[in-house]
């Protein structure tokens, strides 16, 4: 992504129009969000190391703050406090009562600590960005977060050289529907066997597949395709009946989860957000091309999911029952009872 715009013009611009978000904003100049935050280097913004087993640990003592993860489609904001984080090298985890992330490292190339000037005072984030400046991960201070334990995390992760332009790679295309329908019987047959959901992808790479286009090949009654409105349904269903759900929100650096209940979902344009006090969600509903039920057996029964994808075939979210203490009967009886795609096209 090319631009001949100089840091100082960048800032100039920004300056001049502090209203639209950042993203947003980034686009109408042509340049990622990354390029856009690194312009500020010395301004507000400060490079720090990237690296989750370095970074996650003192966000633990920030306390409570929010965690947002986004992809083109989806935004998941989640209130609370960083707790129970499990290093590794390929992976990581983090499994606090309200904050549950999946971390994939590789992913976690810029990262900046943000100051900008706000109505009550100075806000501060964290912002993570891949190779190509897009987000990965970003943490929002709220203004009962600990200030001094973030001014020790920028100064301990501080880099030694402080550049406000990046070096950045294309970004990656999106791997559109992989499916081979001669081996349909066989996708079933190992469908079948499954005793727990992360087994999935490890059966559709080996018969040389995808998520989506096994989907498309399996059939019913392990996948049905159902109406595009069909996740506005679920969660306005979910809210009005109480029922509990998991939202998976991720790219390919950080998937974010939500477990609980859901209370208050309100349409705006071609947005559905759920707008409860610790948990926010901004769904794309015009993003959405493809929507599955998808059923997969575990060792606790089945475990029912309805996914939505974009044109480009990448995935949106994921919402599941939440299984926790809770039985899954309601949810259950709710993604019965979605119309399936043939349906509303008759």
């Amino acid at each position: 992504m090319a631009t001949s715009l100089s840091p100082a013009d960048i800032r100039i611009l920004r300056a001049e129009n502090t209203k639209t978000r950042a993203r947003d904003f980034a686009a109408t100049l042509g340049i990622s969000e990354a390029a856009l935050v690194a312009a500020h280097v010395g301004s507000g913004a400060t490079a720090i190391d990237a690296v989750p087993d370095r970074l996650v640990p003192l966000i633990c003592g920030l306390g409570d703050v929010m965690a947002l993860t986004r992809n083109g489609s989806c935004v998941h904001e989640r209130h609370g406090v960083y707790e129970d984080y499990h290093a590794g090298p390929h992976a990581q985890m983090v499994l606090g009562a309200e904050i549950d992330l999946r971390i994939f490292p590789s992913q976690w190339v810029h990262a900046f600590a943000v100051e900008t000037a706000g109505e009550n005072g100075p806000r501060r984030s964290l912002q993570v960005f891949d190779a190509a400046g897009d987000a990965i991960h970003k943490v929002h201070l709220d203004p009962a977060s600990n200030v001094a334990a973030f001014d020790r995390l920028v100064a301990e992760l501080r880099l030694p050289q402080q550049s406000d332009t990046l070096t950045l790679t294309a970004r990656a295309a999106v791997d559109p529907a992989k499916a081979d329908p001669i081996r349909a019987a066989d996708l079933r047959t190992e469908w079948d066997k499954m005793t727990d959901t992360h087994q999935f992808l490890k059966l559709v790479r080996k018969l040389k597949m995808n998520r989506l286009g096994a989907y498309r090949v399996v059939g019913a009654p392990q996948a049905r395709a159902l109406a595009q409105d069909a996740v506005t349904q679920v969660l306005q269903r979910a809210a009005g009946d109480k029922i509990p759900v998991m939202i998976f929100v991720g790219n390919a650096g950080c998937i974010q989860i939500h477990g609980g209940p859901i209370e208050k979902v309100v349409p705006m344009g071609p947005w559905i957000n759920v707008m409860d006090p610790r948990f926010n969600l901004h769904l794309r509903t015009d993003h959405i091309d493809e929507v599955w039920c998808v059923t997969k057996p575990t060792q606790r029964g089945d475990a029912i999911s309805i996914e939505a994808f974009d044109a480009q075939g990448a995935l949106i979210l994921q919402i599941f029952g939440y299984r926790k203490d809770t039985p899954a009967d309601a949810w259950n009886a709710l993604t019965a009872t979605l119309p399936a795609l043939e349906e509303v096209m008759a």
